[in-house]
């Protein structure tokens, strides 16, 4: 250290507190790096490596980006899990006697982004903080680009719902309790997010409710409803440590804690949530293609994110449910209305993610004008929505704040076309405040002051040749020659004598000068004094302003559900507790968008918990066997968020959970193959599901061999039947499981109709009751475009063995309940009784080695009607 140069020692201190992280030393208008970090972020943001003297030797590896674009390079390394720790100067320059201090102001991870360009406006940027004990699981996670604050608590013995709950919330970030049993490597493979562990004594109880105590200005962390020493209070303690230790100050606008539980919502599982493309699709990851993309017409960020959020949580409630229905409703029913609503917040901006950054301390001037035209619709939509004869919308603009003195504060302060800095002059109205208005029409008139002032001096002394000139080292004077000094007032000041003339000045025209040549200089350090005045009185309505966010969401989410169904034909449903879902003519909402114009085959369906629970479907593949299934659980889902559905009609019961098990790859990071990712599929959904769930199971059993696969749906379906009474939809190539429709209640057969003209197939796409009379998978095949030769041996092969089975296998599977008893021993010349006589007696007299291919697969046919 000795032997560095003076600033080379400042930065080495620095650097040794924030080790985990790219140090942005700032140095004049750049953002230098030194060193190994140098090292790693040119190449990693592709910049310059240089180098600079630093008192050895050698010289320091440096490389550096402008501070006015930094943004966009803290944001790529961060994706490339670096975190980044600013530092800024926090003297004065003009005040050091030495190096300037400098120290870090704020540490950048990937979930404490706050600027608003590099997040999706639709989507939140959640931090989460997760303390494990040995009965419970805290989670606390916070947007603070929004202020919002979140907090539950999970059984240690729910593991799978702490993994499905973590999935829901998407956080960018994990940090984890230092004394954990859970193992990071695990963690971060199955939940694909980066996970760190955090300092040990951070999740002590009593400090947690410190920090809670302290953020939120309360007495008792009851106001919340938390309680002393759990998980949940210490998940919330240790997130708001973090971002203390991160931010470098309190987060003014995180300003509640929400508390939730599990049972507040249906439940959904990461599998359930990509299957069903709720908010992305499983291949491009994009909203375009998913259920959001398509009830999306939201005009505002904030209303999209909360439409968002109810997708991912239908509710469970009935009383909520139908509220929410009855909202949406009024909107459907009047287009007016939607249009209406439209115009008025077209122009609202993030109204939640502009405060969030004034009360961080983080805007500028048009960040502010953003604000006031996001405020400006406000008085009138007010009122439009008192005016409305349904009392839900009157309601609603009864509990809507115009804000109207938020709007004139910053009217009235800031001007109509700010710079992007706020300490160079230019954001506050000289009307604003007097001192400034004077400054400004100096800056602005100082010229014609001094020629006014020059006028009346002339005037006043009758020297017709005196004039006010300038120069750096007298500053302002009045200057007249020898041959009128006799005239000079007694009030001036003789300052400089030249060959031919004199030079004076007067207390008068010294504050002129002052005022003229501080003015610049003063405005810039009032104006950003205003600005921050300004910026506090409008982040002391902090409360205010968030709860109109909150109204101005919810009523773009609605307008938007009502919009949705009114443009595509959606029907209200009917909501029951009564387990049954009876929907007619139901279409599947994202599938039919995206085949335009071509027509969507609706389709019924119909299950109970009695006599309908569970429908084994049949069919070939590319049918639409998957489509019909989805948009059953899609539909369903729909109705609990409070949306119309896509049918003609629909009564739909309220399901605690929805399951699916459709597709299935192989995880080889964690050495599994498809078939074992198949069976932990199902043995979550068996362990899981309640009889108030929805299930559906496409092809189990199909990752293994044929007989092993049968055996395992056919025990599927019974344990479903028997024990778990969940309404299932289950879509199979087993034929044999169509049986189980005469011995198991509640089983019912459907198939999707195929029409087969001889040269190829036409998948109908409607379910009818009934079995498929066969699978069609070599006519798929054929369409898929198998070579020809392929598809006859094919088709030979399939006879042969199809035959070879009807002839070894003379007696079919029969469900029993219970083990039939041993028969007693017959004698040699008894013919045992059989209900499969007549067919054995058939099989005697048909030459089926010696029959034609048609002929023999015509009586095979007729054979396997009989068995």
């Amino acid at each position: 250290m000795a032997k560095l140069t003076p600033m080379m020692q400042q930065y080495f201190k620095i650097k040794e507190k924030y080790q985990d992280a790219i140090l942005f030393f700032r140095l004049g208008d750049f953002y230098e790096m030194f060193f190994d970090d140098a090292l790693t972020a040119s190449k990693a943001l592709e910049i310059t490596l240089t180098a600079r003297s630093c008192g050895r030797e050698e010289k320091a590896p440096m490389c550096g980006v402008p501070y006015h674009s930094a943004n966009s390079y803290i944001v790529r390394l961060i994706e490339q899990g670096y975190k980044v720790a600013i530092c800024e100067q926090t003297q004065d320059p003009s005040e050091a006697k030495g190096i300037v201090e400098r120290d870090v102001v704020r540490v950048i991870t990937p979930g404490t982004i706050i600027d608003e360009k590099e997040i999706d406006g639709k989507s939140n940027n959640f931090l989460l903080a997760v303390v494990e004990s040995m009965e419970q699981i805290g989670l606390s996670y916070t947007d603070i680009t929004t202020g919002e604050l979140y907090s539950t608590a999970i059984s240690i013995d729910s593991i799978s719902d702490f993994y499905d709950e973590v999935a829901k919330i998407g956080a960018k970030e994990i940090i984890i309790n230092a004394d954990t049993s859970l193992e990071l490597a695990d963690l971060e493979k199955r939940l694909k997010m980066p996970v760190s562990k955090y300092k040990e004594w951070c999740d002590h109880g009593e400090y947690s409710e410190t920090l809670i105590k302290r953020q939120f200005e309360i007495s008792s962390i009851g106001s919340f409803g938390l309680r002393s020493e759990t998980t949940e209070l210490k998940a919330v303690g240790m997130l708001l440590d973090f971002l203390n230790e991160t931010q470098k100050h309190l987060i003014g606008h995180l300003s509640t804690v929400k508390r939730y539980t599990l049972n507040q919502y249906m439940l959904l599982d990461a599998n359930t949530r990509r299957n069903l493309e709720l908010v992305e699709t499983i291949i491009t990851h994009k909203k375009k293609g998913s259920l959001f993309g398509v009830l999306d017409l939201t005009k505002t960020a904030m209303g999209g994110r909360l439409l968002k959020k109810w997708i991912q949580e239908p509710l469970i409630d009935k009383s909520r449910i139908k509220e929410r229905l009855d909202l949406v409703e009024i909107f459907y029913e009047d287009i007016m209305l939607q249009d209406d609503m439209n115009d008025h917040l077209k122009s609202i901006y993030d109204i939640e993610r502009l405060i969030a950054k004034i009360s961080y301390g983080n805007c500028n001037g048009r960040d502010l004008n953003a604000l006031k035209s996001s405020l400006a619709p406000l008085p009138e939509l007010c009122n439009y929505l008192k005016s409305r004869d349904e009392e839900a919308i009157s309601h609603i603009g009864n509990k809507l704040d115009d804000l109207s003195d938020i709007y004139e504060i910053i009217d009235k302060s800031i001007t109509d076309d700010p710079p992007i800095t706020i300490k160079e002059g230019g954001v506050i109205k000289g009307s604003y405040d007097s001192d400034l208005a004077e400054l400004k029409d100096i800056m602005e008139h100082g010229k014609e002051w001094l020629a006014t002032i020059e006028q009346r001096e002339r005037d006043r002394t009758g020297i017709k040749k005196l004039k006010i000139g300038y120069n750096k080292v007298f500053g302002y004077y009045l200057e007249a020659t020898k041959s009128q000094i006799q005239y000079i007032p007694d009030d001036y000041i003789r300052k400089q004598t030249l060959s031919n003339a004199e030079r004076y000045i007067t207390p008068e025209l010294k504050e002129m000068e002052a005022k003229i040549l501080g003015a610049e200089e003063k405005i810039l350090k009032l104006e950003y004094k205003l600005f921050q005045k300004v910026r506090a009185s409008i982040a002391s309505e902090l409360i205010r302003i968030q709860e109109t966010a909150k109204v101005i969401a919810k009523l773009d989410a609605i307008n938007s559900l009502g919009r949705v169904a009114y443009r595509n034909g959606y029907v209200k449903p009917t909501i029951n507790e009564d387990g049954l879902l009876n929907i007619v003519d139901g279409r599947h909402p994202v599938v039919e968008t995206m085949l335009g114009n071509d027509p969507f085959v609706s389709n019924d369906v119909k299950l109970n918990v009695d006599d309908n629970q569970i429908a084994i479907i049949t069919g070939p593949n590319m049918a639409g066997k998957s489509t019909y299934m989805r948009q059953v659980a899609v539909m369903t889902l729909l109705a609990q968020i409070g949306s119309f559905v896509p049918a003609q009609s629909a009564d739909i019961c309220i399901v605690d959970r929805i399951f699916t098990r459709i597709g299935a790859s192989d995880d080889l990071s964690q050495g599994q193959s498809t078939f074992m990712v198949e069976m932990m599929e199902v043995a979550n959904i068996l362990h899981n599901c309640t009889d108030k769930s929805l299930l559906i199971l496409d092809e189990i059993g199909r990752g293994t061999s044929t007989y092993d696969g049968l055996s395992i749906a056919w025990a599927v379906i019974e344990y479903i039947s028997e024990q778990t009474k969940a309404k299932t939809l289950f879509a199979t190539h087993y034929h044999e499981l169509t049986e189980l429709e005469e011995v198991m209640s509640g089983v019912k057969n459907y198939n999707i109709t195929v029409a087969d003209h001889g040269e190829g197939l036409i998948f109908l796409r409607k379910i009818e009751r009934g079995e498929a009379n066969k699978s069609y998978g070599i006519e798929v095949a054929k369409l898929a475009g198998v070579p020809s030769p392929v598809i006859t041996k094919a088709n030979d092969i399939l006879l042969k063995l199809e035959a070879s089975d009807v002839n070894q296998t003379a007696v079919k599977y029969s469900y029993e309940k219970e083990v039939p008893k041993v028969a007693e021993q017959l004698d040699l010349f008894t013919i045992p009784e059989s209900p499969y006589s007549d067919i054995i007696e058939d099989l005697k007299t048909f030459d089926l080695l010696n029959a034609t291919p048609l002929d023999a697969m015509n009586y095979l046919y007729s054979l396997k009607k009989k068995l």
